[in-house]
Formats: C-alpha cells, structure tokens, sequence
C-alpha cells in the first residue's frame, strides 16, 4: 500500500477535499405608488426578450422501459448478471447490448460503466473494423459529445467498456463505441498500461466463475503552491467533455462452488505510465474510489454474499 501511497502518479491527486462554500445574494424591491405600472413595463420587456429567443428542437428520445442485459454469448453466462451486484449509483442509467451505463451530462462522459466477462463474451467474430466512433443519441445535444470535440486535442477517445471484452455480438462490440462509453485519455496511457489492464481482466476469466468490471473517471484534487487542494481539469471541444484527472476500475471477481467474492480496485492516472511499473502498484483500497467518486460497491456486494475478499496491495 505504501507503494501507491507514495506513488508520484497518484499521490498527487489521492487526498480529498469536501465543501465550497456557496452565496447567493437577494435584493429587495421598493414598493411604491408606481409598482404596478413598474410591473407591466417589465413583463412587456419579458415577452419581448423571449420573442427574441431562438426556439431549438428537442430530438426525440425513447425511454427504455426496462434494462436489457448481457446475454452471455454462446456460452456459459447467466441471464441479467450484469445487475447482479447492484448498482454504484441510480441516476440517469443507460441499458446496452454489452454494458450498463451511468451518464454524467456534466462532463460528457460515463460516471461508470459496468460489464460481465466471460470466456463465452471474449471470443466470436466480431472485429473493430467494422466499428465507428458514434454519438449517444439518446443524450440531448447540450449535454453529449462529438467526435469533433476530440479532433485535435491530443487525446484518444478511450473506451471505459473495451471493445475487445465483447466479441460475442458485433452489436455488442459496436455499442462500445458510443460516445458516452468513451472519456478522453492520454494516449500512452490507453496503449499501455490501461490496455494492459484490461488484458488482465480478460486474463481473470479463467480463474473466476464471473469477471464484473465497473470502469469509470475520476476528477481528483490536488494541492497547488498556496498550499491549497483544488479541482482543476480541462476540457475538450464545444461540448466541452471533461478530461478526468484518474480513472478507476472495480473487479469483482466470484469463484466458483460458492467461494465467495474478491473484489480488486485500480486507480490510474491519466498520464503516461512507465512500461517498468508494475500494475499492482495502482492497488487501492475500495475506500479510496467509494469516497472519490461518491459511488458505493461494497454495501450492494455484501447483500450477495458472505464472504469478500479485498485486495488492496500485493
């Protein structure tokens, strides 16, 4: 542990701050004899302002009345195991063929992303080629991101649900590269470590029952030279698409015969990474991601089973 602690790509951004302050101001209005002509003058330059206001079409979006979920591939899954273990968090969710979905209009990108491994999802023949960067209809345009917004920025548009852990279906692999399943990533970091451990968690299915895998950003303070803590990070494009600080991954990993649960929790920087730098040096305790990113895995996890294992060093 002590290892990540000191961990210069980590330890900068690892200590929380809690609390802004926030003031609103409210101004009294004078009442006098005038008021009601005062009244009518205003809401006569209301109505004129709002003629003056473009209207915008809203596009029209289909609610989902129900999450569908993963459906194993050829072999060797059970029906709705992505639900399984529960959810992080409930707001705006978003059913795929391949992953489930928790999206953030603020910053343009996933809050998580939560999917199920299996030797049956990892082979068939869907191929990537066949796949494009596309935008999340199902996001009002103000609040979704556009392949433009990445165009020149120096960043990839790295996958939080790879498309590799979804050979089953191409609509499954496809679904991978909705934009909303995408955050801009140093690239070093996706084609090295990050994909690296995303090798690893394919890797696990032939040592687990299931491989659960929740991906998603995060924005970490750090301290700057008045000594203060503060969260600072840039964005990307018109839409401006937020570009996490980190970014954490959450395996949940379930034995066979009823042997309980391990759960392992990585945080990453979003910045190059040394190739001779170990992957379990990003070990954290689950602690650390709960209280980063305002989700919760262990209390959904513990209603599932008796007995969780924490890996949080090695």
């Amino acid at each position: 542990m002590l290892r990540v602690l000191r961990s210069p790509w980590f330890a900068a951004g690892v200590s929380l701050a809690i609390g802004t302050g926030v003031g609103a101001s409210l101004h009294s209005l004078q009442k006098d004899t005038t008021a009601s002509s005062t009244d009518r003058l205003l809401d006569h330059d209301l109505h004129s302002l709002l003629s003056r206001v473009p209207v915008i079409p809203l596009p029209s979006v289909e609610a989902a009345t129900e999450l569908t979920v993963y459906r194993g591939g050829p072999v060797g899954s059970k029906p709705g195991a992505v639900m399984k273990y529960g959810f992080p968090s409930l707001a705006n969710i978003k059913s795929r063929e391949s992953y489930i979905t928790s999206y953030d209009p603020r910053t343009r990108t996933a809050s998580w992303v939560i999917e199920q491994l299996t030797p049956g999802s990892l082979t068939g023949t869907s191929d990537r080629k066949y796949s494009d960067f596309k935008e999340d209809d199902s996001v009002h345009v103000y609040h979704r991101s556009t392949n433009q917004d990445y165009k020149g920025s120096g960043f990839d548009r790295g996958h939080l649900a790879a498309a590799a852990n979804h050979k089953w279906s191409q609509k499954a692999m496809d679904d991978t590269f909705i934009l909303s399943n995408v955050s801009p990533q140093c690239p070093h970091l996706n084609r090295k470590a990050w994909n690296n451990l995303e090798q690893l968690c394919r890797s696990l299915t032939k040592q687990y029952l299931n491989v659960y895998v929740c991906t998603g950003p995060l924005y970490l303070p750090r301290a700057e030279a008045d000594g203060k803590l503060y969260v600072r990070y840039q964005v990307l494009g018109r839409n401006h698409v937020a570009v996490p600080t980190h970014f954490f991954k959450v395996l949940i990993l379930e034995r066979a015969g009823g042997q309980g649960v391990e759960l392992r929790s990585y945080v990453l920087p979003n910045n190059p990474v040394e190739d001779n730098v170990p992957l379990e040096s990003f070990l954290v305790p689950i602690e650390t991601i709960e209280r980063a990113s305002g989700l919760l895995f262990v209390p959904n996890i513990m209603k599932m089973t008796g007995s969780l294992q924490a890996i949080s060093d090695r």
